[in-house]
C-alpha cells in the first residue's frame, strides 16, 4: 500500500513538472482596468493575469513570447466592448508588457482609442474570462471623464460600468450625421432608390414612391430597434438585393411603366430592418433612443432627398431629349444596377 502511495505521489509529481504552466486555470484570476479621456484619446491600460490570457486564448503565454499583438488585440476587443456616446469603439495596442502583481506575472496592455470628438458618455462592458475560462474572475475598473470618476468591480454578475450622459443636441447631431452617412455608404439603398426613380413620370409620382418609401422603412426601423420585430440579418441583407434586381428588371423589359407606390412600400419595409442593423450595435436607452432613433431616420431622409433632388431632374431632361440612343440610357443603366444586384445576392445569400 505504502508503495502504490508513492508510486502515485511520484505520477503526479512528473505530471505537474511536465505540463505547461500557461495552461494551468489560475481561478479567482484578478485584473485592472484604467481608462482615461484625454481631449479626443481614450487611452486604457489593462492588467490582466498572464497565465489566464493564455488559458482562454487557448495559447501559451509566457513573458518573452506572449505577444502575437493582433491575436491578443482582436481577443480584447471582442471581450471588451467600448461605448463611446452610445458608439462603439476598438482599440489598438500602443504598448504591451509584463509585471509581477502579488507573485504572479500580468500581461500590461496599453490601448489607445481614436475618438471623433471629445466624449460626454462612456460606457464600458466587460467579459475577459468570464465565459472563456474563469467565471470568477475581477476587474478592479476606473473611468475618468471630464473631471469625473466612476468605480466599481466586474465581475461574472456585474459586468458593466457606465460614466457621463449625453446631452440632447449632441445625441441629435450625432444621429442625424450617423443616418446622412449611413445612405451615402449603403449603395444597395441608393441603387434602389434610383431604380425607383427610373419608372417615376411625374413630381407626383415621385412623391409617392419616396412617402411610401420612407413611411415603410421607418416603421420597421423602429419596430426592429425596439427588438419587437427582428428578422435574421442574412435574410434582410438578401431580400435587399432580390428588391434590386426585381425593380432593375422591371426598368429593363418595360422601360415606360409607371412604378406604384405599392412598390416602394413593400420593398421599404425591408429595407427598414436594413437601416436598423447599425441601431442594434449601439447602447440606446429612455429618452435617448426616441431622440436617436428621431434624429437618425431624418438623417437618412435628407439623404434620400438628396439623391432624388440630384438624379430626377437628369432624368427629366433626358426623357426631353429626342436623340434616339438617349431611349437607352435607362434601360443600360438597369443591366448595371441588376448585375450588381445579382452579386450582392450571391454574396449575401449563400
Amino acid at each position: 500500500m505504502k508503495k502504490l502511495f508513492l508510486l502515485m505521489m511520484l505520477i503526479i509529481s512528473i505530471t505537474s513538472i511536465q505540463s505547461p504552466s500557461a495552461y494551468a486555470h489560475t481561478n479567482n484570476s484578478e485584473g485592472y482596468s484604467l481608462i482615461e479621456v484625454n481631449g479626443n484619446n481614450l487611452d486604457y491600460e489593462l492588467k490582466i493575469d498572464l497565465t489566464e490570457l493564455g488559458h482562454s486564448m487557448n495559447k501559451e503565454m509566457t513573458e518573452k513570447q506572449y505577444f502575437d499583438t493582433k491575436a491578443v488585440q482582436d481577443y480584447i476587443n471582442s471581450h471588451i466592448e467600448l461605448y463611446v456616446d452610445s458608439v462603439k469603439v476598438e482599440g489598438t495596442i500602443e504598448k504591451s508588457d509584463v509585471e509581477m502583481i502579488n507573485d504572479r506575472q500580468f500581461a500590461v496592455i496599453n490601448l489607445n482609442y481614436e475618438l471623433e470628438q471629445k466624449p460626454q458618455k462612456l460606457i464600458l462592458d466587460y467579459n475577459m474570462f468570464l465565459d472563456d475560462s474563469d467565471p470568477s474572475h475581477a476587474n478592479y475598473a476606473t473611468i475618468k471623464l471630464d473631471g469625473k470618476q466612476q468605480e466599481a468591480i466586474l465581475t461574472y454578475e456585474s459586468r458593466e460600468l457606465e460614466i457621463g450622459e449625453i446631452s440632447f443636441f449632441q445625441a441629435t447631431t450625432q444621429f442625424l450625421m450617423l443616418g446622412l452617412e449611413h445612405i451615402f455608404t449603403g449603395y444597395d439603398h441608393i441603387l434602389f432608390v434610383i431604380s425607383l426613380l427610373f419608372g417615376a413620370k411625374t413630381i407626383k409620382n415621385i412623391l409617392a414612391l419616396v412617402t411610401a418609401f420612407t413611411i415603410a422603412h421607418s416603421i420597421t426601423l423602429v419596430l426592429a430597434t425596439l427588438e419587437i420585430v427582428q428578422l435574421p440579418g442574412r435574410f434582410v441583407e438578401s431580400a435587399i438585393a432580390l428588391s434590386i434586381i426585381y425593380v432593375a428588371l422591371i426598368n429593363i423589359f418595360n422601360p415606360e411603366s409607371k412604378h406604384q407606390s405599392w412598390l416602394a412600400f413593400g420593398f421599404g419595409l425591408i429595407h427598414g430592418f436594413g437601416f436598423a442593423g447599425i441601431l442594434s450595435e449601439m447602447r440606446l436607452e429612455g429618452s435617448q433612443l426616441a431622440t436617436s432613433l428621431l434624429s437618425f431616420n431624418i438623417g437618412i431622409e435628407i439623404g434620400q432627398l438628396i439623391i432624388v433632388s440630384l438624379v430626377f431632374p437628369i432624368l427629366l431632361w433626358l426623357r426631353r431629349l429626342t436623340f434616339k440612343p438617349v431611349k437607352w440610357i435607362i434601360p443600360g443603366t438597369s443591366v448595371a444596377i441588376l448585375a450588381f444586384g445579382l452579386v450582392w445576392f450571391i454574396e449575401r445569400a449563400f
